[in-house]
């Protein structure tokens, strides 16, 4: 989900031009949050999911604060605020959704006053918790390597009894007296799945919203669109190339239906692919035993990262790769192996 926007956090002197006036007027919480939501979407340009994701939390905060006996916008006070995030942390709530919901509260109370719904900026001395980063479960060089030759098909040559032929490897469950060219064209399908969040290190939301317009293969090269509306292009190798001509030639044609539109990858039905059946595909090579229980998409992606870096690759290289509009995030998001650490004291310390 998109960090709460700096630019956001910053209160203007008076209500916007055309808003209601401050004085003695509560437009109430229902139109508040509704002109925070165009404000999310017209100006921040935040994505559906997370202008979702925030309109749910102002939901939960304005039904705290009727709990609390104070059911109007105006009631919301600092002391509401902090009751609010109390209430989380005795319901088990992790320190990164709390602190995710106390920037919210202080982008959206900067907001209402700048529009006039509040006299005052109630939550500018809100301070939640400190999120705390997890590092995502990271695959080796060699299991990276044994998932993308199972799921090809190249480990099943090799004798690996764990490997699937992509005709039978499918996140999808067919029942017995399905299509065989069905499963097959699954099958490619997944296997690029799985080839295009390891080999581009997309997000899943990023591959599932590729269109066929969006690939370059004269230079393999990806146009993908990330969050906050930012556009980058990222490069593909030639087992993702082969992927993806297998995939367009023999397998998005017997998934394709007239509304299937431009979008790359599809759904069983014809429809753009879901994130949901994305992630069931890499929970069934959990299942077939290819990769440690455990592993999620974004552990792809964050394993393309730290192979990259193990490979030499500069830091703000890969945070292009990976989209990121701070480099801090990459910082955090790329822990240093052991492996390279020991590489890095052996080479550079006199007393190694």
């Amino acid at each position: 989900m998109d960090p709460v926007p700096r630019e956001a956090r910053t209160a203007s002197a008076g209500p916007a031009p055309g808003s209601a006036a401050v004085e003695g007027v509560d437009a109430g919480w229902a139109e508040a949050i509704a002109g925070f939501r165009r404000h999310l979407v017209a100006e921040l340009d935040r994505s559906p999911e997370t202008v979702r994701a925030y309109v749910a939390d102002l939901a939960s905060l304005r039904a705290h604060a009727e709990r609390e006996g104070r059911p109007e916008l105006a009631d919301l006070d600092l002391t509401v605020l902090r009751s609010w995030l109390a209430a989380m942390r005795a319901a088990g709530a992790a320190p990164a959704t709390r602190a995710r919901r106390a920037s919210l509260a202080r982008v959206f109370s900067a907001f209402a006053v700048r529009r006039g719904f509040l006299p005052t900026d109630v939550a500018a001395r809100l301070v939640g918790a400190r999120a705390i980063r997890q590092v995502p479960q990271v695959l080796t060089a060699a299991a990276a390597r044994q998932l993308l030759d199972a799921v090809s098909g190249k480990g099943q040559a090799q004798g690996d009894s764990a490997a699937a032929h992509p005709q039978h490897f499918t996140g999808t469950r067919p029942s017995r007296d399905d299509d065989p060219a069905l499963r097959r064209a699954l099958g490619l399908r997944d296997a690029l799945v799985i080839e295009l969040l390891y080999g581009s290190g997309v997000r899943v939301s990023e591959l599932c919203g590729l269109d066929l317009g969006d690939i370059d293969d004269e230079r393999r090269l990806l146009r993908v669109h990330g969050k906050g509306g930012r556009e980058r292009s990222v490069p593909f190798g030639v087992p993702a190339a082969g992927a993806l001509g297998a995939w367009r030639t023999s397998g998005r044609p017997l998934l394709a239906v007239p509304g299937s539109g431009s979008a790359l990858m599809l759904g069983q039905l014809g429809g753009r692919l879901d994130p949901r059946t994305v992630r069931r595909v890499l929970a069934r090579c959990v299942e077939m035993g290819i990769v440690p229980t455990g592993l999620t998409p974004h552990g792809l992606r964050h394993s393309a990262a730290t192979h990259m870096l193990e490979g030499g690759a500069d830091l703000r290289s890969v945070q292009e790769f990976l989209g990121h509009a701070n480099l801090a995030t990459t910082q955090i998001y790329t822990h240093v192996t052991p492996e390279r650490l020991r590489a890095a004291f052996d080479q550079a310390h006199p007393r190694a």
